[in-house]
């Protein structure tokens, strides 16, 4: 497989690992400190619909399922970017890298979202959750996005030990009349080049 898509396959099951955990994690903080386990994800239309979304309760389609579009879209622009690169990077395929990358991944999401974002497409959520919840939500997201690279990181090994055989495997398989001509077209040159040595003997 192209390592482009690997990025994109590692970005999409990331992605969507990361969007279902982290939403759990919503769900049960938004039911213990708002009373309802919708009004986290409902918080997050509010690019859409304003206000009125931060103070939502109910679940429904316009503002839940908008709520977590968005969150799942978010999650998986994280996880694609992260995947990109990490993709040159073996140091990052390794146990301990894939984990402070996703740790990383996360935080700066996190820093992000809440300090460089206009009001407007903040995630939301942040009105209706504690900090200590905000915190496990985006733990949340950095297991999803670590458990992704997990899953998909044997496929860069393979694409890497492909990559090293396929000169070989070009040579094994080339046909038999280009072999022929290859291996003609060397005893020339050796012939050629002995020519001229005894042709400068004395």
């Amino acid at each position: 497989m192209k390592k482009w898509k690997l990025v994109l396959s590692q970005g999409l099951l990331a992605g969507s690992l990361a969007s279902l955990i982290s939403t759990a994690v919503l769900a049960l903080a938004g039911r213990r400190e708002s009373g309802s386990a919708a009004a986290p994800l409902n918080a997050v239309s509010h690019w859409y619909w304003g206000d009125e979304a931060l103070r939502q309760q109910q679940a429904d389609l316009a503002h839940t399922a908008a709520g977590y579009l968005t969150h799942h879209v978010a999650a998986t622009f994280w996880a694609t970017l992260y995947a990109a690169l990490a993709s040159n990077r073996p140091a990052l395929r390794t146990t301990p890298g894939v984990v402070l990358g996703a740790a990383a991944t996360s935080a700066t999401a996190c820093l992000v979202d809440f300090n460089f974002t206009p009001q407007r497409f903040t995630p939301g959520y942040e009105h209706r959750l504690s900090t200590g919840a905000l915190l496990a939500v985006h733990a949340a997201l950095a297991i999803g996005l670590a458990a992704g690279a997990l899953a998909l990181r044997d496929q860069y090994h393979d694409d890497e030990r492909r990559k090293t055989r396929e000169p070989e495997a070009d040579e094994a398989c080339a046909p038999r009349i280009v072999r022929h001509v290859r291996a003609g077209r060397a005893r020339y040159v050796e012939a050629d080049e002995r020519s001229r040595y005894l042709k400068n003997l004395p």
